[in-house]
């Protein structure tokens, strides 16, 4: 009377065993995933159309996925930029703006990109800069199952850089307290070029270890999700000399149109912020033709150093057999201006801030294609999901993307009629302003509005690449059709949440 219940208990146990091993066994076939994050980079490689570039790794993984042509973040700054990707959150969903904001203090509940495939059996790591840590901001140690490796992203490997003392940028991205306002301390070089081995610098290093990282996962075969972030070509362009004899800096083209565009807002542009901190750079414009191409040469140099470890990643995954079945996804954070409208770096919502480089490769992908298919920052996270099999996530957080994995079949298939973008600007004497956007194949319509006085009327900008591919002439009062229908596709996203911490 008492053997039933036991084969009954013996046969469920059985039958939970099984399931589990199902679920393992289909764990472990799951593809792998390799996040590469590079900070500040633009769609500057021969793969994208730059006779300059001396980029063979990020060529090469363009020929063996998809690249798109038409790629912009959701904010063209560094820590929001991040977050949007991990969280699959556009800013203006999360009121996450800032360098300094943190995540956890805004969505405490939040599930990101990682925590997500932690949850379906991968094995989550991070190396190098994947969320942004500096400003008071300490990145999110929870998203990953194992520590963080952290390295540097401001680094000099020569005394006479910084003069041995800590500089204004290091204590900013140090998180380290000083007794004097940053802006008083010492700025540091904007460049240097050592003869040294390339991993005096962060990117080296990082490389190196994520060599380590993937021999030791190949030895444990269970399915990992590997985030690694370069740091480098943001500024300082700090890279041995022998990434800097790779160009002639005569063939550098200056910026041709270097004036506010007509008609459009004057806060809509910022100018030198961020550039200013490094020596030996003017507090204020012009910046002289000499240093605007040894500045440009510098970015090139840091371009191809970071293509270099990116290398060394790529050719171990290839040595350990673990291409086959590893999806590569290349991502920069945000673009980079060399002196367009006058600004230098990111922090505007024109194309050479916002448009970014991102390809996928991997199995399941089309190989050696081109797609001019619209994608935000946003779609990774859902794009990742449908490759590798997962659910769709789901939040708490709102979830703004949208899955590519159409295009990654079809490169001539679209999944957006338009990308969307934002950033803020203070006005002066008028409080801080959000300008929302709204980029097409042809057209990039911004609507600027006041963060606090609704009833102000809205500042727009309307842009034609067709006509202006340089973005000289803001064309909305010119153009009110054009401007109707895009001004009708941003009244289809949700009103704007404020900057997180800012007083109601």
């Amino acid at each position: 009377m008492t053997s039933a219940p036991r084969i009954v208990r013996s046969t469920a146990r059985s039958l939970l065993l099984l399931s589990a091993c199902s679920l393992l066994s289909a764990a472990e076939q799951r593809p792998n995933v390799l996040l590469i994050l590079v900070d500040d980079l633009k769609p500057l490689s021969g793969s994208y159309g730059d006779a300059l570039a001396r980029t063979p790794s990020i060529d090469r993984l363009a020929a063996r996925g998809v690249q798109f042509d038409l790629a912009y973040c959701n904010q063209a700054v560094c820590a929001p930029s991040r977050f949007n990707l991990m969280l699959g959150s556009r800013s203006t969903s999360t009121g996450l703006y800032g360098l300094g904001n943190n995540l956890r203090q805004v969505l405490p509940d939040a599930v990101t990109l990682p925590q997500h495939f932690a949850r379906h059996g991968y094995r989550t790591e991070s190396l190098g800069k994947v969320f942004h840590v500096g400003h008071g901001n300490l990145g999110d140690p929870d998203s990953f199952g194992v520590p963080h490796f952290k390295d540097k992203v401001i680094e000099y490997a020569l005394p006479e850089s910084t003069g041995g003392k800590v500089t204004r940028e290091e204590a900013l991205f140090g998180n380290i307290k000083s007794d004097v306002p940053t802006k008083q301390l010492h700025r540091g070089a904007a460049w240097e070029a050592p003869v040294l081995p390339d991993e005096t610098y962060a990117d080296g290093r990082v490389a190196r270890e994520t060599v380590n990282r993937l021999r030791t996962a190949k030895a444990r075969g269970t399915p990992f999700f590997l985030a690694v972030g370069f740091a480098r070509p943001h500024l300082p362009f700090t890279v041995p000399k022998k990434y800097w004899d790779l160009y002639d800096p005569a063939k550098f083209q200056l910026a041709r149109h270097t004036t506010l565009p007509t008609g459009a807002p004057t806060y809509a542009v910022k100018g030198i912020g961020e550039l200013n901190q490094y020596d030996p750079i003017p507090d204020a414009p012009p910046v002289s033709p000499d240093l605007q191409r040894k500045l440009i040469h510098g970015y090139y140099a840091s371009t191809s150093y970071m293509d270099a470890q990116l290398g060394v990643v790529l050719a171990e995954l290839d040595r350990l057999g673990l291409a086959t079945n590893t999806l590569v996804v290349l991502w920069g954070d945000n673009g980079f201006s060399f002196g367009t409208h006058g600004d230098w770096t990111k922090h505007t919502n024109y194309e050479e801030s916002n448009h970014i480089p991102l390809i996928f490769a991997g199995p399941g992908i089309a190989a050696g294609a081109r797609t001019r298919a619209l994608i935000e920052t946003v779609d990774i996270f859902p794009t990742l999901c449908a490759l590798t099999g997962l659910p769709a996530p789901t939040g708490p957080q709102p979830i703004d993307g949208l899955s590519q994995l159409p295009v990654l079949r079809d490169p001539k298939t679209k999944v957006r009629d338009h990308a969307y973008h934002a950033f803020p600007r203070p006005r002066p004497g008028r409080g801080e302003w959000l300008g929302r956007a709204i980029r097409t194949e042809r057209y990039r319509f911004v609507e600027w509005k006041s963060v606090r006085a609704s009833t102000e009327p809205a500042d727009l900008e309307l842009y034609d690449y067709v006509a202006d591919p340089g973005e000289t002439t803001n064309v909305a009062a010119q153009q009110p059709e054009v401007v109707a229908k895009l001004r009708a596709l941003l009244a289809r996203h949700p009103a704007a949440k404020l900057p997180f911490a800012a007083k109601p």
